[in-house]
């Protein structure tokens, strides 16, 4: 390949390059060829970047490593569109023909988009006049790329991104290589309404300050400085925003080649070299610095801040873990948010049902109501249960998810297969170089052999010496045939001995393999133990929680019908004094007809019944022949009074004091009914027969009236 040759395929490639920016018209850099004041660097590069472009696949295969370190030197502004465009695979994609159908269609983002194109590069000449040409072809990408990503959208930070890709390209180009990065790159993740990537990078890149600059890490945790507050802009635009535009472009260059590991060494970087000045500095302070001084800093150029990025310790094991441990850290939370959720409504819900009690005033359950209660808790047990149900089914999920990652070949099982093959290769390689010995020597043989076959062919001819000349050549001859052969077994034996070795060797790397698998499985087993054991004591804790719950059910069920039992006995109570009031008030009736009854009438009649009771008492007594005192328990004298409601006035001195008579009035029937229970004290004597008198006893709304006689 011919420097001329070289150079005439660049300038035809950059030609053509300027040409479909020329048809679109969105890109901001005018196309130009090579010029004749280049310097000799200048060209050099130009060679190297047109051969790079033109033997792209070739190159990208076989040459990696050498690849990395030029675009870290830096692409040239005007291989820049096209070698972004290559190290992304955005060259040929299909979507670049939905482009202009997207372009016709409604977003629900462009009212977003519209107020924000103004704050994308307000400085810039080819995006700050309002209605330019630059602020139109971003505000196409950015709404196509809404309408093609509707979970994503629009966010914000991507204007910047777009921004920059339209500098150097076209809008088709452009919006081609947006999608790449969004799909390849990690940025969907980062732009999701979530924005669950960027925090995974917070916790990664405060991980690493923590491990290489501790003491600053514990100033920022001193004054409440979180990684956010300063590093999420240079992951979400990659340090166009906080960085000049020429230092971000270099930065996007390896970013485009290596991806966010470029973001993780830069903001290192700019830490160390910073790290004296923050540590003195305050809260406003630190953002004042990390405003208005870090940017001044790179004004002189990215390679400063490039080569110290480089001289920062990146392990990409242990950002893996981090990621896994971060993963945990979310899922724990995640959980704690749904069970404080859960709480927070079963809170909600029973203060609501107490300020419902509360306004009805005092609960009377019934036994549809505890019927209900029993019915919603069995709802909620119920809900719990699916709850748990869809809890292990994520559990099952993350485990197999799990273990197709480790079923899938980590790095050192990749060195190890890299090692066979090259061996392998090796093997074959001495093998194929056997082979052409071989087959030299068999084309030395069949030219010895037609030079003897001539030689032999006039022999009959020639004279004895000359035949025995002959036949020490065909003794030779055939001296040579078994060295031949000889030297054949012996690279076949060889050749042999290396497809052993190779088997052996690849035998003993499944058995290898085998034992690592054995080992991971032993580990799967003793972690699923361990899960069981946890599963089980989760189960044991569910079970201990449903019973405590069924307790305090049966207990809420006694509680209810204990204040039933409450409730029915005053209900009995007020029932009772119901009935007291309407005796009291039939008593005040009746004792309203004894006042109006004529009373000396009333008594002198009682006196007779009084003497006949008497009478008959003694002829009882008579009768029995007792000789000793009797005494009567009790004579019910029953008086059926329907008077004409005269008053009776009762007198305590026409009567004897000793013996008494107590009245107790009860209401029967329709009528007034007295029933008189005296109690009658009979002696032998007759002063006490003389002495006996009767009490009638009347009560009447809590007090008593009492007649004697």
């Amino acid at each position: 390949m011919s420097l001329s040759w070289l150079l005439e395929t660049d300038s035809k490639s950059l030609r053509s390059m300027n040409g479909s920016r020329r048809n679109s018209g969105s890109s901001l850099v005018s196309s130009s060829s090579a010029s004749s004041n280049l310097s000799h660097l200048e060209e050099d590069s130009w060679i190297l970047w047109g051969r790079i472009v033109n033997e792209w696949e070739d190159v990208r295969k076989k040459k990696e490593k050498q690849l990395k370190d030029l675009v870290r030197k830096g692409i040239p502004h005007h291989f820049r569109a096209i070698v972004w465009q290559l190290l992304c695979n955005a060259q040929n994609m299909p979507i670049k023909d939905q482009y202009s159908e997207l372009l016709k269609m409604t977003s629900p983002c462009e009212k977003l988009i519209r107020r924000d194109i103004a704050r994308t590069y307000p400085e810039h000449e080819f995006f700050k006049e309002k209605d330019s040409l630059g602020q139109e072809v971003l505000f196409n990408v950015m709404k196509a790329y809404s309408l093609v990503d509707r979970e994503v959208g629009y966010c914000q930070g991507s204007a910047f991104i777009v921004g920059l890709l339209l500098m150097q390209m076209p809008e088709e180009e452009a919006f081609c290589v947006f999608v790449k990065l969004m799909q390849d790159y990690r940025l969907r993740e980062l732009f999701k309404p979530s924005m669950a990537e960027l925090g995974l990078c917070m916790y990664q890149f405060e991980c690493m300050i923590q491990e290489h600059l501790p003491e600053l890490h514990i100033h920022f945790q001193a004054q409440s400085f979180h990684t956010s507050m300063y590093a999420s802009s240079w992951f979400l635009t990659i340090f166009l925003t906080s960085f000049p535009l020429a230092v971000a472009t270099r930065i996007f260059d390896i970013f485009m080649c290596e991806g966010l590991e470029i973001v993780f060494r830069v903001g290192l970087a700019i830490l160390q070299m910073n790290q004296t000045e923050l540590i003195q500095l305050d809260m406003e302070g630190m953002l004042q610095h990390f405003q208005k001084v870090i940017p001044h800093q790179l004004d002189s150029g990215p390679d400063k801040v490039i080569q110290a990025a480089y001289q920062v310790k990146y392990n990409a094991k242990k950002m893996k873990k981090l990621e896994k441990e971060y993963t945990t850290i979310k899922t724990k939370e995640m959980e704690e948010q749904v069970e404080i959720k859960r709480l927070r409504t079963e809170n909600r819900l029973l203060k609501q049902r107490i300020d419902t009690l509360e306004k009805k005033g005092a609960p009377r359950f019934s036994e549809e109501s505890v019927l209900q209660l029993e019915r919603e808790l069995v709802q909620a047990r119920l809900k719990e249960a699916e709850s748990q149900c869809a809890l292990k089914e994520m559990q099952d999920k993350i485990l197999e998810v799990e273990k197709r990652n480790t079923s899938l070949p980590d790095d050192t099982n990749v060195v190890r297969l890299q090692e066979e093959l090259i061996g392998v290769k090796l093997r074959e390689a001495e093998a194929l170089t056997g082979l052409k010995e071989l087959r030299q020597q068999v084309r030395d043989l069949e030219d010895h052999w037609q030079r003897h076959l001539a030689r032999t062919a006039g022999r009959w001819k020639d004279s004895p010496r000359k035949n025995t000349l002959g036949e020490l050549q065909d003794e030779l001859m055939s001296v040579r045939l078994r060295e031949a052969e000889a030297q054949a077994e012996l690279r076949e034996t060889r050749q042999r001995m290396l497809e052993l070795e190779t088997q052996n060797q690849i035998h003993s790397n499944h058995l290898r393999r085998a034992e690592q698998e054995s080992k991971s499985l032993r580990e799967h087993v003793q972690t699923l133990t361990v899960q069981n054991k946890d599963l089980h004591v989760q189960l044991q804790e569910i079970k201990r929680r449903q019973a405590e719950i069924e307790c305090k059910s049966k207990e809420e069920v006694m509680a209810v019908r204990l204040r039933e039992a409450d409730n029915i006995a005053a209900m009995a109570e007020l029932q009772q004094q119901i009935s007291e009031l309407e005796i009291q008030k039939e008593e005040g009736k009746v004792q309203g007809q004894l006042n109006h009854t004529d009373s000396s009438q009333y008594i002198h009649d009682l006196k007779d019944q009084i003497k006949e009771l008497k009478h008959e008492i003694c002829c009882l007594k008579g009768q029995r022949g007792m000789a000793k005192q009797a005494a009567f328990d009790g004579i019910h004298i029953v008086n059926h009074y329907v008077g004409d409601y005269e008053s009776y006035h009762s007198s305590d001195e026409d009567g004897v004091k000793d013996p008494t008579l107590q009245d107790t009035q009860q209401r029967s029937g329709s009528g007034g009914r007295i029933r008189l229970r005296p109690n009658l004290g009979d002696t032998d004597s007759e002063d006490e027969e003389d002495g006996e008198a009767l009490r009638l006893t009347v009560p009447s709304s809590g007090s008593h009236k009492s007649t004697t006689v």
